[in-house]
């Protein structure tokens, strides 16, 4: 009997691998033929960073499940548009605000992502990400998601960013991030860290690709700066001061993991 249990078991294994892997092969297809060089690079550069990307929009999924009317979400830093598309995709009932104040990404990602706009289902934002949460109305918001983006602020303005996401959210809302939460133990985070440089100098030098380097390189630098650093144990307990509750951190990856929260 348990010999029989654990070939069930490991077929159930292989079918669940196989399964994933083939989820995986569809959505590297999809964001391929929409994103293109800027998905290839930055699954090439930073996998963990892509896969959070892509956890961004199961996530908005699951939120969407069961809901009979349709979902507002709005997405801070949209970028060339990678993980608005992975949120796009989520649900067919969503509509999506991208606000980033990058003209030249934005503009990319308006280029890549024309099918959604032509189905009224995606608008863009160029604000920055306070000034365009301030224009919206109070509880007037299912979802807001982000992806890379509030790691970049400087820690004052990433505070008053999570005070607008929570005014912002409807009751029962969510905010969705994934992004760079430093390790609380910091020789660990420091570890990691080499190790994530390493990975960059590996693949663009394979590539040729020193200018994407040097950019990588420096924007780390600003990253790791000392009022700029989303500590998880601080990033955390921010969120909660402003009245978010059921917090949860998951899919933790080296220094990257995806924080979830409600608006109760």
């Amino acid at each position: 009997m348990n010999q029989g249990l654990t070939i069930d078991q490991d077929a159930t294994a292989v079918s669940a691998k196989s399964s994933t892997e083939n989820i995986s092969n569809q959505y590297d297809a999809l964001f391929s033929s929409v994103i293109g060089q800027d998905y290839y690079l930055l699954k090439q550069i930073s996998p963990f960073a892509a896969e959070m990307s892509r956890l961004v929009g199961l996530t908005v999924a699951k939120f969407c499940t069961d809901k009979t009317a349709p979902i507002s979400v709005v997405e801070l830093g949209g970028g060339t548009g990678i993980t608005s598309l992975s949120i796009l995709t989520a649900d067919e009932q969503l509509s999506l605000l991208s606000i980033d104040n990058e003209p030249i990404m934005q503009n990319q990602a308006k280029q890549s992502l024309q099918q959604w706009v032509d189905e009224g289902r995606l608008s863009f934002s160029d604000q920055d990400a306070l000034s365009a949460l301030q224009s919206l109305s109070s509880n007037s918001i299912d979802v807001i998601a982000s992806a890379y983006t509030l790691h970049n602020f400087e820690s004052h303005y990433r505070k008053q960013v999570l005070a607008e996401i929570f005014r912002v959210l409807k009751p029962n809302g969510q905010f969705i991030n994934g992004d760079r939460y430093a390790l609380n133990d910091m020789s660990a985070h420091t570890r990691s860290t080499q190790i994530e440089v390493a990975g960059y100098f590996k693949v663009l030098i394979e590539l040729n690709r020193l200018d994407v380097l040097e950019h990588w390189i420096i924007h780390l630098f600003n990253d790791e700066s000392e009022n700029h650093i989303m500590r998880e144990a601080l990033a955390l307990q921010q969120l909660a001061d402003v009245g978010f509750k059921q917090i949860n951190l998951s899919h933790r990856l080296e220094v990257n993991a995806l924080v979830t929260a409600v608006k109760e």
